[in-house]
Formats: C-alpha cells, structure tokens, sequence
C-alpha cells in the first residue's frame, strides 16, 4: 500500500493499516491477488471534495482473498476497511474491520469480527474458546448493530473508542483476532466433503449479500461514481461471492 493516502490518515487508521500487515506477513504465506482493472486506485469527488479509495488485496492457500481498502473524502472522513475471505475449502469464519474517522479527530465507529460462515451460523469451539479467553476490555460506548446484521458473532466488538486508551485497545483486540484467527487457519485442513464446501461457499454468499445492503456505503459510491460502478465494486471488490 501507498504510504501517501495511509500517513494522511487518522492516526488509528494509519496504525490499524500496519498492524494488518503486520500480522499477515508474519503468520500467513501471502501471494498477490490481482485486483479488478480500474479498482487499484481511485478518485472521484463527493459533494465537492477529493474522494481518494486505494486497495490492496492478497491470497494464500487458506484464503481466496485478503482484502485491505483505504479511503479519504476530503480532510472530514477517513475509512478503513478489510475482510478475510477463506478459500471455501476450509471451515473458517471471515473476518471483518472498519473504521470510520470524522471531522475533529474523532472515531465514529470502529468495528471488528470473526464472522461464521457455516449453517449453524456459529463459531468452530476452538475460536470461541480462543476469544473467550481473551482479556475483557471496557468501552464506554458501544454501538448497536443495523438490522441486517445477523452475519455478526457474539464477540463482534463494534464500539465508539472515546479516549487514547480505547483506541488502543480497540487495536490491540483486532490485533488478537487477527493473530488467533491466522493461527488457526495455518493448522486447518482441507474439506474433504463436497457438502461441507458447498456450505462454506453459501456461507459466504449469505456474508456478501448481508454487507451489499450498508445503504450509507452505497450511496457514497453511487454520489461519487454512479449507480452502476457503485453496484459493480461493491459486488466485484468489497463483497464479491465466491
């Protein structure tokens, strides 16, 4: 990823951004994933300001697609965004964080999960032991979640961080789902059922039409570009079905 778009950003986001990298490249064999053409690197206006997205994407052999996107509207709005897609051939959740950052400096919502794929629409046990386990952290504001969002799991961390020490905690706990979420992943093993692949597969198919109804993503998109380059990246770059 550019340094340009990431050092401009707020200073979570910037964090958040390594701290993704980080542990992919410490725990993951990653490849490139070749990104759509024109999707790479983007600018557009959106109600008169600068609207700059920039993704980067890769692949291992656990998951099909690792996708991290930065966003800017001008100097009032700065996004984070980035899911874990498994390869279907493994029994994994996705994983998910955004981060949305407004005018003053502050965080309007900052979310992180490890969200199940399955039909049970619950977590392996070794995931839920591994989360429960981790230490309790407090946040003084917690964010509900919209009505479509039964993708989420029971330890889906979507908050408001009101203070410096919030926001590092709200890294520190990605940081912990990420790195228990690689961990598990390089000992996972292949399906060898095609029931359970299929499974997986419309797992998260379920994930990708739930997260294409965030009506505040689309409209921006659709302000900025048009209707149908809105629908095509959100159907090709940020939830694109297996």
């Amino acid at each position: 990823m550019p340094a340009s778009l990431r050092s401009r950003q707020h200073p979570l986001i910037c964090q958040l951004a390594n701290c993704i990298e980080k542990v992919w490249q410490d725990n993951l064999d990653l490849s490139p994933y070749v990104v759509p053409e024109g999707l790479g690197y983007i600018e557009g206006h959106l109600e008169g300001e600068k609207l700059v997205i920039e993704n980067l994407c890769y692949q291992t052999p656990q998951f099909r697609k690792l996708h991290l996107e930065l966003a800017q509207v001008g100097t009032g709005l700065d996004i984070l965004h980035c899911v874990m897609f498994p390869n279907p051939e493994y029994a994994l959740p996705i994983f998910g964080a955004d981060i949305v950052g407004g005018r003053g400096g502050a965080i309007s919502a900052a979310i992180a999960d490890l969200s199940p794929a399955n039909p049970e629409r619950s977590l392996p046990h070794i995931y839920q032991q591994s989360l429960a386990d981790l230490p309790i952290l407090e946040f003084s504001q917690r964010r509900a979640l919209p009505e479509w969002a039964d993708i989420f799991s029971d330890f889906c961390l979507f908050v408001r961080p009101m203070s410096p020490q919030e926001e590092r905690d709200f890294l520190q706990r990605v940081s912990d789902f990420l790195t228990i979420h690689c961990q598990i992943a390089n000992n996972s093993v292949v399906l060898t059922s095609d029931r359970a692949v299929a499974e997986a597969i419309a797992g998260q198919q379920y994930y990708c039409e739930k997260q294409q109804q965030n009506d505040k993503t689309r409209r921006v998109l659709e302000k900025s570009f048009g209707a149908e380059w809105a629908d095509r990246y959100m159907t090709t770059m940020l939830f694109d079905p297996v």
